[in-house]
């Protein structure tokens, strides 16, 4: 396995810890209160931990600080709006857990931020390596 191959599969794994850390056991009731409102502190607040748990795995693996910077930028902005998308629609068509369409929704949300997660990846490995 060629470095670069190990380091893709190193930041995939780093980010899908991050992403559990960040989405599921650092949330606070600040985080996951009044979300359907589009300037949401909590929601701003939550995208900083994933932008922060992010900038921890890209230094890992060497990245440059200021292309660092630019791409925890993008992903705080796509986290906030990925997020605040999903809180809106569930707020507007009054979902619950015990609806399919309310999985729907956050397994849409997961996607997206997989993606994110691969454009990232994409990123990384067109203009660093």
């Amino acid at each position: 396995m060629s470095v670069t191959v190990g380091t893709v599969i190193l930041l995939f794994f780093l980010f899908q810890i991050k992403h559990m850390f960040a989405d599921y056991f650092l949330q606070t009731p600040m985080m996951l209160s009044g979300r359907g409102e589009y300037w949401h502190m909590g929601r701003a607040l939550h995208a900083g931990v994933h932008a922060a748990g992010s900038a921890i795995v890209l230094l890992i693996v060497g990245t440059p600080i200021a292309f660092l910077l630019l791409l925890i930028a993008l992903e705080w902005f796509i986290h906030f709006n990925i997020d605040y998308g999903k809180a809106h629609y569930s707020d507007k068509m009054e979902l619950q857990p015990n609806q399919a369409r309310y999985w729907h929704a956050v397994g849409f949300d997961q996607f997206l931020h997989q993606m994110t997660y691969v454009a990232m990846v994409w990123a990384w490995l067109t203009y660093v390596t």
